[in-house]
């Protein structure tokens, strides 16, 4: 049974349809105006323990939307979301205790008071002992840096500080969950690979992650799933590599011959591919679906015009991949 589990989740926002001043404004206490805005539209969601997904998608796509759902921030329209099989928007103690949350544009430190003090009063919160706070704060220590910000107040952090520290205010009462919006923003890259790392031994030890990042690094580093949402709804659920199955069916071979060759007869004996012409009458390539044809069979045809002197075989990367579906470019099949 999935540890988080949405079916049919659905938020609609009501924003009031008004005209501009205060003209407008009275005259929306009297006709009462709203359009409606569908941020998360009938999503269905199941992550079983221990597991890492990443959750992306363009801007306004509906990532943080569904996060707030998922953590009882938010209260759905409709549809239905369980973690642990409580409903995060109607116990929101017993969910508390068992998720962490990170949203890379807000923290939960207290601004007037030091880090350290921050961190101890989420310590009384959750009522953690003190020898088994103290074993975290080493291990977060270990890979965060934390002592020399346990001194400095919540409002002199720079951005790579605060996420540091809210990274550990996050993971403080060793959550089963953990909600993780853009946890590496703002840190160096230095610090970035130690929390990678650290991500995926908490993965290894059965902390279940949903991950939302634009930093492809961390998703290829961390999950093994990818969840992409567009307009409020799943386009794709499955593994990175599938990824390219769905959405980058296309290979680009470049070849170098020893000979001219024409083009032209070259594209006659390659029908479904589109060859293009290089920086050389003896230099092409040819663009074509691997789910039509093989490179071998590719290059099995090249061969018979002219003797090749040299080629290789284009991959899309899964940032070239996702970037390209967040454009339009690609859609699923």
């Amino acid at each position: 049974m999935a540890l988080v589990e949405a079916r049919g989740l659905t938020k609609v926002f009501r924003r009031p349809d008004k005209a501009p001043g205060l003209k407008g404004a009275l005259r929306q206490l009297v006709v009462r105006r709203f359009t409606e805005k569908v941020a998360v539209d009938h999503v269905d969601l199941a992550i079983d323990a221990g597991e890492a997904v990443a959750y992306v998608g363009p801007n306004g796509a509906g990532k943080s939307t569904t996060v707030k759902l998922l953590s009882g921030i938010l209260v759905p329209t409709a549809g239905e979301v369980r973690v642990g099989g409580v409903e995060p928007h109607r116990d929101r103690i017993a969910n508390a205790h068992r998720i962490g949350v990170l949203f890379g544009q807000r923290t939960q430190l207290w601004w007037d008071l030091p880090v350290a003090d921050s961190l101890d009063v989420l310590r009384d919160m959750y009522g953690i002992d003190r020898a088994t706070y103290t074993r975290r704060l080493k291990r977060f220590d270990e890979v965060l840096e934390l002592g020399e910000i346990l001194p400095s107040l919540g409002r002199r952090l720079s951005l790579g500080q605060r996420m540091r520290a809210d990274l550990a205010a996050a993971l403080i009462h060793g959550p089963e969950v953990v909600y993780l919006d853009e946890p590496t923003i703002g840190l160096d890259i230095a610090v970035k690979d130690r929390v990678r790392g650290f991500l995926r031994s908490l993965r290894d030890e059965g902390t279940t992650i949903m991950l939302t990042s634009h930093d492809l690094r961390d998703i290829e580093d961390v999950c093994r799933r990818l969840v992409i949402i567009d307009g409020g709804r799943i386009i794709f659920d499955g593994a990175l590599t599938a990824l390219k199955d769905e959405f980058a069916r296309e290979r680009i071979l470049h070849v170098e011959t020893a000979a001219d060759v024409p083009l032209a007869a070259v594209q006659a004996s390659l029908a479904g591919a589109t060859v293009t012409a290089g920086d050389s009458p003896r230099r092409f390539s040819v663009r074509f679906n691997r789910f039509a044809m093989t490179a071998g069979q590719v290059v099995a045809a090249l061969a018979g015009h002219a003797e090749l002197v040299d080629f290789h075989v284009d991959e899309p990367s899964i940032e070239d991949v996702v970037r390209r579906v967040y454009s339009g470019e690609l859609m699923a099949r």
